[in-house]
Order: structure tokens, then sequence, then C-alpha cells
């Protein structure tokens, strides 16, 4: 089956994407190529877009076997990196990726610092020495351009109160409102993968889509890769249901000034004028505490932690017991300041 492996002209090592200089780099003798000037094998080779499980390593023969969405993996046997071709060809060619930017060593030691920034975790998580494991992903998105047509009628009201003479007045103006928008968004991110947990995903956002680069699987190399579980047609209503919160503020902000205001219609007409398919790069921390498993994401260009860490019980009742005590003194300071008593 179509396996690709970057082996080292120097020393026949297989190579790695190095996220420090982003070149492919040899761990063996330290040559390091340039990607972009490296022929990308996927544009010369025509593959079958079929879900073929069993792969043969390149290096050592072993079989490797993959879920059908995995594109890029090693091989357990002898370790080497290896790109799985025919998953990334035809519809399954992603348009752009995001390369790593955080190292595994990196990765590691962000986590530990955000392990020992949880006021409210138990003590022993804080160590943070039982990683079981840590595997860098790159993780498959569709990256929207959404267009907005949006047209609201309502009515609104402004309220004034004046003194005059011995009355005081009440006055309330009525007001019909109408509003015509066009809002387009774009690199409106979704993750494709079945797997992994939607809201974990969109808690690692923003991703630097600045420094998006044109897709080559020299990047995969020494990483894992999914291909995606859905296509982009399946994912817009998740893609427009993300930006509602965004077209609302914006359709407030157009009628501030008012006192109140109500809507008698709103339509929000959502069009998808693109979505480019795209690896983001994620590390996966697995973690064991007390018996219990937990999973954190990190974003690998920014470091951003994101996951729910267990939380210690004596701690939350401590804080209370502490914001009560606090709040009580203080009601003890007011009370004595104004001549009175608190029981």
């Amino acid at each position: 089956m179509p396996v690709i492996e970057y082996k080292c002209p120097n020393c026949g090592s297989g190579m790695v994407f190095d996220s420090a200089t982003g070149m492919l780099s040899c761990p063996s003798c330290g040559r390091k190529d340039n990607i972009e000037q490296i022929p990308d094998p996927l544009k010369q080779q025509d593959f079958s877009e079929d879900n073929t499980q069993e792969y043969h390593c390149t290096s050592c023969g072993a079989v490797i076997l993959t879920d059908p969405e995995t594109s890029a993996t090693t091989c357990s046997f002898c370790g080497s990196a290896v790109v799985l071709s025919d998953r990334l060809t035809g519809k399954l060619a992603p348009a752009m990726v995001i390369p790593f930017a955080v190292s595994k060593e990196e990765a590691v030691k962000a986590f530990k610092k955000w392990c020992r920034n949880g006021l409210l975790t138990p003590s022993g998580f804080m160590s943070a020495d039982r990683i079981k494991g840590i595997t860098g992903m790159y993780v498959p998105f569709w990256l929207y351009e959404l267009h907005n047509h949006v047209e609201v009628h309502g009515h609104a009201t402004k309220v004034r109160m004046y003194t005059s003479g011995d009355y005081e007045y009440t006055e309330t103006q009525h007001f019909d409102i109408y509003r015509k928008i066009r809002l387009n968004y774009v690199k409106v991110p979704i993750d494709a993968s079945e797997k992994m947990n939607d809201g974990l995903m969109d808690k690692l956002e923003p991703f630097p889509y600045e420094r998006l680069k044109e897709f080559k699987s020299p990047y995969l190399a020494g990483y894992n890769a999914e291909k995606y579980s859905y296509d982009d047609e399946a994912l817009f209503p998740r893609a427009k249901d993300k930006i509602r919160e965004f077209i609302e503020a914006y359709i407030a902000s157009t009628v501030s000034g008012y006192t109140a205001v109500s809507y008698t219609d709103k339509q929000i007409d959502t069009e998808s004028k693109q979505a480019d398919y795209c690896l983001l790069p994620v590390w996966m921390v697995h973690y064991d505490f007390r018996k219990s498993n937990y999973a954190f994401a990190m974003n690998g260009q920014t470091g951003k932690v994101v996951g729910k860490p267990p939380i210690s019980k004596a701690k939350v009742a401590a804080w209370f017991a502490g914001i009560f005590g606090v709040s009580f003194l203080s009601l003890k300071l007011i009370s004595w300041m104004m001549g009175g008593g608190f029981l």
C-alpha cells in the first residue's frame, strides 16, 4: 500500500518535521531540509481513495494497522514516521496546514506549569508527574467563509424623565426600526474529526491563521494526523450556529441608544461561499490521577491548554470559607464605622 517515508540522504535515518526550525530534520546526523524546496510525492502519484487499513512500513516491512481516519502515524516496530498517502489525495487532500511550533518537550513543560497554576486542583495533581502519554496530532478542520444577509424589523422606545415646576414628567418616544445588514466572516473553524471533543477543540482557538501554509506531506512527518470524518456540508449547520452570537451582537450594536428594543421579525440568511480543508496542530495529553484518566488539549502553535482537571473539595470549601470570612469582616467594619452593631 502507498506509504511515504522521508529518509535522510546522508545517513538513511528517518527524518521528521522540526517545530523549532520549520524544516525537515534528521535526528541522527542533524541534516535539515527546507520543506518548500522538497517535491511532494502526493503531487507526483495518483492513489485510489479507498479505506484500506493495512499498510507496510518501507523501512522494516512490518504491517502498519491503522484506523480508517488516520493519515499519518509511526511504525510501532521501528519508529519510522510514515504518511499514508492515499488518505491525503483527491477529496481527502488538505488545502492548507498550520505546522507545529511547540515541541514535545515544550508541551510537557507548559502542561506542568498549567497544572501548578490550578488553585482548586488537588495538591498531588499539581506535581504533574503522571503524564501517561502526549501525542502531536494534526486535527482536520474546515475553515468556512460565510456570507450573511440580515434583515431586522422591530420597535424601540426612548424614555426621558424631567421636572417642570412642581411636576415630574415622563416622555416616551416610539420608533419603528429596520436594519438591512451584510456580514461576512472568514476562516470560521469547525473541527471535522469524530474522535475529537468539539467543545475541547473550540476552546483551543484562536489559531494563528496568518501562519497557514500550502499543504505538503513533510509537515506530517513524526506526527499523527487524522482525515476528516464529516464533509463541509455536514458541518455547515455547526458553522452557522457558531457565528450566530456574533451576528446578534452586531445587530444589537446598530440599535444602541434606545431605552428598550423588541424585534418583530429577524431574518438571517447564511451562505457558505467557500470551505477549505486544513490540518491544525494539537497536542493531546493523557493524564492519570487517582485511578482516573483525564484528557487535555494544547494548541500546537500558541501553547494554550484546555481541559477539565479534578477539583479538590477541601480547597473549594476553604475558598468559600475565605470569601465568607472576608464578607463578614467587611460588614463588621462598615457597621462599626456607621456606629451600629452587627450580629
